[in-house]
């Protein structure tokens, strides 16, 4: 198939590729599975950009989705322990053995319209996209300053992480749009019913 525009609403806030790739499995609304299919995953390849768009994902299939999806479940369990100051060091192992390897290759090719645009110098590989991520895992959690950033969202009923790179880092959800607009809506519900309340006492 050939990959193009996603036709799904991915969401892209968390900061950085490892941390959207966790997001695919958490949602904002309790757990929620968004790389659900190989198309997906080809989709979801496309949006962040690993891939040029225009790339044959053919090779994409059962099994990417559930590497990938491994890949996922340990970043997840590696950024949660450090959050929590504590090591998961079976995650880190399997972390650094993917970052090792090579990522895709790409060179510019000129298009249709005479601009030059990325394209894949191989066939594409299901472990050297994971081997992308992998490293993006590895930049962050050893460049102090991004690590200092990380943060869980504090929206109800949201558990993605993502990092904070706002002024003074008081930065409070992934999404000030989603999960903060949530928290004001839900705010002004809960002050419209204790007015209400107050409004009946005194009657």
């Amino acid at each position: 198939m050939a990959a193009g525009k996603s036709s799904y609403d991915w969401r892209f806030d968390s900061g950085r590729l490892c941390l959207d790739l966790v997001a695919t499995g958490i949602g904002t609304s309790g757990a929620c599975e968004l790389l659900d299919g190989a198309d997906r995953l080809a989709d979801w390849l496309v949006a962040t950009g690993l891939v040029p768009e225009d790339t044959r994902l053919d090779a994409v299939d059962d099994t990417w989705l559930a590497s990938f999806r491994q890949l996922r479940t340990g970043v997840d369990l590696l950024l949660t322990a450090e959050l929590a100051g504590r090591a998961a060091d079976g995650a880190l192992e399997r972390v650094n053995e993917l970052a090792a390897g090579a990522p895709p290759a790409v060179r510019a090719v000129r298009a249709r319209n005479g601009l030059l645009v990325r394209a894949l110098s191989a066939d594409l590989e299901c472990r050297a996209l994971l081997s992308a991520v992998a490293r993006d895992v590895v930049e962050l959690l050893t460049d102090p300053v991004a690590r200092a950033g990380l943060r869980r969202c504090e929206g109800d009923n949201c558990r993605r992480i993502y990092l904070d790179t706002s002024r003074g880092r008081r930065r409070r959800w992934c999404s000030s749009e989603v999960c903060g607009n949530r928290e004001r809506v839900a705010r002004h519900r809960r002050r419209a019913a204790e007015a209400t309340v107050a409004a009946e006492l005194t009657s």
